[in-house]
C-alpha cells in the first residue's frame, strides 16, 4: 500500500509538473504572437504596407510624372509654365522693339526677331530719316540687347539667314558716286556668330565709305 502511495505521489507530482509545462508553454504560445504583432507590427504593417504603399507609391508615380509630389501643387503649377511660355516670346519681342526705337531707330520688320532663338535680330532705319537708307542690325541674346553690326550705320542691310546661335547680314556694295538708290557694286554677306556669350563676325565686313573699294554708304 505504502508503495501504492507512493507511486500516486509520484505520479501526482508528475502530472503537476506536466500541467505547469503546459502552463508555461501555453504563456510561451499566447506572448509569441504578441511579440510578433510589436515586432511584427511591421511584420503585419508590412503586409497591410503591401497592400498599401503600392496605392501610395503609385499616386506619387502619378503626381511626379504630371510634374509634382503633392497633386494641388500638380494642379496650381501645370498652368504657369505653360503661361508664362506663352507670354515670354510676346514680352521678349516687344522688348526688342522698345530698345531699337530707345536708340533713335525703328524697327524695318518687328516678325523679323524670333524669341524662340538664343540669338535674336531686328534690323532698324533711323528714324526720321528721309531717304530710308541708314540702317543698322541690332543683336539680342535671350531678350537682352547687347550691341550692333557697326558702330555707323550702313545704307542699305538685310538679314538672309538666321539660326540659333548665327545670323547671315548681307550689305548692298557702293562704288564712289553710287546714288543710294542704285548700289553697283553688288552685295557682301557677313556672318555673325555667339562664341561664349560674345557676338562675333566671321569675315570682313565692308568700310562704311572708301574711294579705292566697295563701301556700305
Amino acid at each position: 500500500m505504502k508503495g501504492q502511495h507512493i507511486g500516486a505521489a509520484a505520479l501526482a507530482l508528475l502530472a503537476g509538473a506536466t500541467l505547469g509545462a503546459c502552463g508555461s508553454q501555453t504563456k510561451t504560445v499566447t506572448a509569441g504572437p504578441s511579440g510578433q504583432a510589436a515586432a511584427g507590427g511591421s511584420s503585419s504593417s508590412s503586409t497591410g504596407s503591401t497592400g498599401t504603399a503600392p496605392s501610395t507609391t503609385t499616386t506619387r508615380t502619378d503626381t511626379q510624372a504630371n510634374g509634382g509630389t503633392p497633386a494641388p501643387s500638380t494642379t496650381r503649377t501645370a498652368p504657369e509654365p505653360a503661361f508664362a511660355q506663352g507670354q515670354e516670346p510676346a514680352q521678349q519681342a516687344k522688348a526688342a522693339t522698345a530698345a531699337v526705337l530707345a536708340r533713335g531707330y525703328t524697327p524695318d520688320d518687328p516678325s523679323e526677331y524670333h524669341p524662340n532663338q538664343t540669338l535674336g535680330v531686328l534690323v532698324g532705319t533711323r528714324t526720321g530719316s528721309a531717304d530710308g537708307y541708314n540702317q543698322q542690325v541690332f543683336f539680342f541674346v535671350d531678350g537682352r540687347f547687347i550691341g550692333t553690326d557697326t558702330r555707323e550705320p550702313s545704307a542699305a542691310v538685310k538679314v538672309v539667314s538666321q539660326n540659333d546661335t548665327e545670323a547671315v547680314v548681307s550689305y548692298a556694295l557702293y562704288r564712289p558716286n553710287d546714288p543710294l538708290s542704285s548700289p553697283s557694286a553688288g552685295h557682301a554677306t557677313v556672318r555673325f556668330q555667339l562664341d561664349n556669350g560674345h557676338l562675333m563676325p566671321v569675315g570682313k565686313i565692308p568700310p562704311v565709305r572708301s574711294q579705292q573699294a566697295p563701301s556700305r554708304l
